[in-house]
């Protein structure tokens, strides 16, 4: 539910409105009805999860007293009763507990029920995330595009340039120019391999089977650790009571492999001063949202290091093919670790300041 770009929830009021009401547990969205005389009749899960209260101890009391602002919230359940209605929007503060507070903002839309009116509360952090995601599954989707046609464009090209390069050195005696043919050969296979990296995903159909997260991490801790076996200490930090999941046990080892890859590869001062961390963390999240669905249980990763952040330049478009803050890089490791998760119905977040740099992977259980 989007302030920006969706429309106001419509209630009507017929057989199945009870149906209707108890759907909004679905919803990521805070949604309470409200009568024309100010009191809550019905609070769904997203609201208690937020107010940290069961519904009894919501539904029922009057719903001024939930915001600081009281006066903004009685003025809109008096206009939204009046006959032609629209839907009024503003912003409020809403109590969470005696000294906190959450700003959101307010849609009071009125509805076909005799006396109620619906209020949509969406905090404006989370909007602010949700705007976030929004962002980055369209940009993978763009990119997923255009990669594709980029890389067919590219390779019947390609496969001309190196037959040709492998013809002309037959006919050449020149030991000198055989050498050239050779680097043309050897680019070519090179952008092949480039261009052969960027449709792996779209490739390789997947093989669903059950995923044991903690046997993945213990894997790419193994390999990490052969390649930097000094300087560099990868700690483990596991919820042992996580279920297995279903997966393509491939795809995840190779995006966690590839965050981690990428986070040794920027420890490297600290890797010779003798202080690199990297943290393997696993947790399971309940009742969160993300790619603008609301999941009961989600597994939650972490690849956490001590580096010294992502480049201011590139946070943006981190995930982007061909988008390095390494000289030499190919800018492929971490786009591929989101392709793969997010055939997964996941995503991966990045917080990062000097110091500190989490790699954030969310996968829905259920």
């Amino acid at each position: 539910m989007n302030a920006n770009n969706s429309a106001p929830l419509a209630v009507k009021s017929n057989a199945k409105t009870t149906l209707h009401l108890e759907a909004f547990h679905l919803l990521a969205t805070l949604l309470l009805m409200v009568d024309d005389a100010g009191v809550v009749v019905f609070a769904n899960a997203a609201t208690q999860e937020v107010l940290g209260l069961p519904r009894r101890s919501i539904e029922g009391q009057l719903f001024e007293k939930l915001f600081l602002e009281p006066q903004k919230i009685t003025a809109a359940i008096q206009s939204a009763g009046q006959e032609h209605a629209s839907v009024l929007r503003f912003d409020a503060h809403l109590k969470r507990s005696a000294a906190e507070s959450m700003p959101v903002h307010v849609v009071v839309s009125p509805t076909d029920m005799q006396g109620q009116v619906l209020f949509e509360l969406l905090p404006l952090e989370q909007q602010a995330r949700k705007e976030r995601e929004d962002r980055i599954l369209d940009q993978a989707q763009a990119n997923k595009e255009l990669i594709r046609n980029l890389a067919h464009e590219i390779k019947n090209p390609l496969g001309g340039i190196r037959g040709a390069a492998q013809l002309l050195q037959m006919e050449i005696v020149s030991k000198d120019l055989v050498e050239f043919t050779q680097v043309i050969i050897r680019e070519a296979d090179r952008l092949q391999t480039l261009v052969d990296r960027l449709l792996a995903p779209h490739r390789r159909p997947r093989v669903v089977s059950d995923v044991n997260i903690h046997e993945i991490f213990e894997r790419v801790r193994s390999l990490i650790l052969a390649e930097f076996p000094k300087g560099l200490k990868v700690q483990r930090d596991y919820d042992t009571s996580l279920p297995n999941f279903r997966g393509d046990l491939e795809q995840i080892i190779q995006a966690i492999l590839n965050i981690a890859h990428n986070a040794a590869q920027a420890l490297t001062e600290r890797i010779e001063q003798g202080d690199a961390v990297i943290i393997l963390k696993s947790r399971v999240a309940r009742q969160i949202s993300f790619s603008n669905q609301r999941f009961r249980l989600a597994l939650e990763l972490h690849v956490i290091d001590n580096g010294p952040g992502v480049p201011a330049a590139i946070k943006d478009r981190l995930f982007s093919p061909l988008v390095s803050g390494r000289d030499g890089g190919s800018g492929l490791g971490l786009n591929l670790a989101q392709s793969f998760i997010q055939q997964h119905h996941g995503l991966i977040e990045c917080e990062s300041i000097k110091g500190r740099t989490d790699f954030k992977i969310l996968i829905p259980l259920q």
